[in-house]
């Protein structure tokens, strides 16, 4: 009986054993829920011209942007931005709609569906403890004021329905051009920041600026008043737009603007052709020295030099090395 108690002992230690081996072999999150971006930096802020978290800290956000929800809905998936999160660094998520191109939402688009994807991709990133962005994408319509009504009504949902979260910007007009000026720019602007600031007191608005949101530096000679936690934004291309435009951009800060690189690439200003990782890496270090937050363009398998994705990837989510384009590569290590 001892020698069969002693048997029986010994089988209970090696399972306790077995078992404490298994639990150090059990798969971890690589942010635990204490860490995520949003729980360390809470709700963001502008004060002068950086981006601060709830200490005051400047903050620079690392973000990816969708391409068009309107043709690549696939990507809008908590998978992926927990491999953005996780694996790249990203703690910040652009939603990109289009208005008018291909289905936009001001175009024919599913204007129920296109809402329903941007609460989910909200919610995801909102679950992943991630910043996001919910972008009005003009591109053809020039003009933001073409669409004013739209907008309006839009950002009047989108504030009441996420007035009391802490992660959310909204892009107001992604792109004007066409010539658009500054003062129009500006006054579709007011309306739409006065509507979302009647719901919203907090979150920030990001407001584009004239030629491809370019212009940061005119801008700068006359923002808009009134209203607290404005940023405006600033995109560019690094093998189309090299130091010229850094100096645009310092002029502005100069100035006291608040600017917001809410997209980026590092091929050719239409989206393809070649890469420019020098000039790209000179962005980077600019962007880091004035502690300007940046979100690069874009997360899909497009068959062009900017996206992230090779063109013969069909994962969604879960990224391997071998899935990322040579964009995608180099802005995976950007740290």
């Amino acid at each position: 009986m001892k020698k069969n108690k002693t048997i029986r002992i010994l089988r209970i230690l090696c399972a306790m054993l077995c078992c404490i081996c298994l639990v150090g072999t059990l798969p971890v999150e690589n942010v635990s829920a204490a860490t995520t971006p949003v729980k360390k930096n809470g709700r963001l802020s502008v004060k002068g011209t950086r981006l601060v978290n709830s200490q005051g800290k400047a903050v620079v956000l690392k973000g990816v942007s969708t391409h068009g929800i309107n043709w690549f809905p696939q990507y809008v998936n908590k998978a992926a931005f927990k491999t953005l999160r996780d694996n790249w660094g990203v703690n910040c998520i652009r939603l990109a709609m289009y208005t008018e191109e291909y289905n936009g939402y001001c175009s024919g688009g599913n204007q129920a569906e296109l809402r329903k994807l941007i609460n989910n991709g909200v919610k995801y990133a909102t679950e992943l403890g991630m910043y996001v962005i919910i972008d009005w994408h003009i591109l053809s319509d020039g003009n933001p004021a073409k669409n004013k009504k739209q907008a309006i009504s839009f950002f009047k949902y989108m504030a009441k329905k996420y007035k009391n979260q802490n992660n959310i910007f909204y892009e107001i007009c992604n792109e004007p051009n066409g010539g658009t000026s500054w003062n129009r720019i500006k006054g579709y602007a007011s309306s739409v920041i006065k509507i979302i600031r009647k719901y919203d007191k907090k979150n920030i608005i990001l407001v584009g600026t004239p030629t491809w949101s370019q212009d940061v530096d005119v801008a700068a000679d006359s923002p808009i008043k009134g209203y607290s936690n404005i940023m405006y934004t600033f995109h560019f291309y690094a093998a189309t737009h090299g130091d010229c435009y850094r100096q645009k951009v310092q002029a502005a800060i100069q100035k006291g603007l608040p600017v917001f690189v809410s997209e980026f690439g590092i091929s050719e200003s239409s989206g393809n052709g070649r890469i420019d990782k020098n000039e790209a890496n000179k962005w980077m270090q600019f962007l880091k020295k004035n502690k300007i937050s940046y979100v690069c363009w874009s997360l899909c398998n497009k068959n062009e030099s900017c996206s992230l994705l090779k063109s013969s990837c069909s994962r969604t989510g879960n990224f391997k090395k071998s899935d990322l384009s040579q964009a995608g590569l180099w802005y995976k290590s950007v740290k």
